[in-house]
């Protein structure tokens, strides 16, 4: 299989600024999504699926959860030595000590020596800030076929505006060579890039020497847009299901999508989404209980009324409770009496008894972790 020869990088905290709120204790990669999965689960999942048996992710900060999310790669079948890296944060030593990089081209130059030991002929990297299940296999098959130097895998543009902030639009001719690019600016002509991308091994250390050593910061920018006339950049347009986080609004919505059965499949049903395990009992709904249009994971225990909901392990909504179009995050508890509106809980929180939390589908609630409310 051609993607044995491939290194997998996955970047942890690339875009984590944008839901600040949900980031502020975790990276963006280890950020919960879809009642079990974390976000990292979908690029490092598809990685697997296309036989790529070495994976480094970069970290920068707040990484411990992801840490204890990925383990030894048990899960993905990456506990194997070399099979699954986490990466150091820091991109250089300076007299004030340890500095964090800026930049994608700091966080590959901090990691070269991982790169430098691989002896894969391939590097294929990819951000977390994209849901969806790509096949791999196939981009890297269409890298190799067309002689490409860099391959890029983007999408038709996204038609909420909302969603086009820190964008990298792409202009590419019928056979899918890159001409253009340009960096948080949207053109409906043009597709927008997944942050996914295959590039050789050696080209990739070639480029990031050099961009470093002019104190270069963006890859796009500054070695993609520079070296336009000299790489052969090509476009992958993906046009499977595909859903960019941007902040707590999207995070919301797209988390809601899940209840619908052909999203589901949509985004499930090409290949598995592996996970960290958990041994959780089954769910338990009480008689009287009401439950309709959700998807609940393992572990939840629900006597009162659960309507278009999304609900992580663990979950306990007590009788006389009442959550509606919410998301609510692993080892929530909602007493008795509590109403719940367009509200994102995150882990551990606690509603009391009584209490009326309500948001709306624009501007939802939410509650920080281990709050008391």
């Amino acid at each position: 299989m051609l993607t044995r020869d491939t290194l997998g990088i996955i970047f942890a905290n690339m875009h984590e600024n944008s839901v600040r709120e949900m980031t502020q204790e975790r990276s963006m990669a280890s950020l919960p999504f879809g009642g079990r999965y974390r976000l990292v689960d979908f690029a490092l999942s598809s990685m697997v699926h296309a036989g790529i048996s070495q994976v480094g992710v970069v970290t920068k900060s707040n990484y411990q959860s992801l840490v204890d999310h990925i383990g030894t790669g048990r899960d993905w079948d990456l506990a194997r030595r070399r099979g699954i890296s986490i990466l150091s944060p820091y991109s250089y030593t300076s007299s004030e000590g340890n500095m964090a990089y800026h930049g994608r081209i700091e966080a590959l130059y901090a990691v070269r020596d991982f790169i430098e030991h691989s002896t894969c002929e391939l590097v294929l990297f990819a951000d977390t800030d994209h849901v969806c299940s790509p096949d791999i296999a196939d981009i890297i098959d269409r890298h190799i076929r067309t002689g490409a130097d860099v391959t890029m895998v983007c999408r038709d543009p996204d038609p909420d505006p909302e969603n086009v902030s820190n964008v990298i639009s792409v202009r590419c001719e019928e056979d899918g060579t890159v001409n253009d690019i340009m960096i948080n600016r949207y053109d409906e002509n043009y597709l927008q890039s997944m942050n996914i991308v295959v590039v050789g091994r050696l080209r990739l250390l070639e480029l990031i020497e050099e961009a470093h050593a002019h104190a270069r910061t963006f890859f796009e920018r500054d070695i993609l847009l520079a070296n336009l006339d000299s790489l052969k950049v090509m476009a992958y347009r993906y046009t499977d299901y595909v859903r960019r986080i941007t902040g707590l609004k999207s995070y919301y919505k797209i988390s809601l999508e899940l209840t619908d059965p052909e999203t589901t499949s949509e985004l499930f049903g090409k290949q598995t989404i592996y996970t960290k395990i958990h041994d959780s009992p089954p769910v338990r709904y009480s008689i009287g209980c009401d439950v309709k249009n959700s998807f609940v994971a393992d572990g939840c225990t629900i006597e009162g009324t659960v309507e278009n909901c999304i609900l992580f392990r663990d979950v306990f909504i007590e009788k006389g409770a009442v959550v509606r179009n919410s998301v609510i995050m692993q080892n929530t508890h909602v007493c008795s009496g509590a109403d719940l509106e367009c509200v994102v809980t995150d882990k551990d929180v606690t509603v009391t008894e009584g209490k009326k939390l309500a948001g709306d589908p624009e501007y939802p609630l939410y509650i920080k972790k281990k709050s008391v409310v």
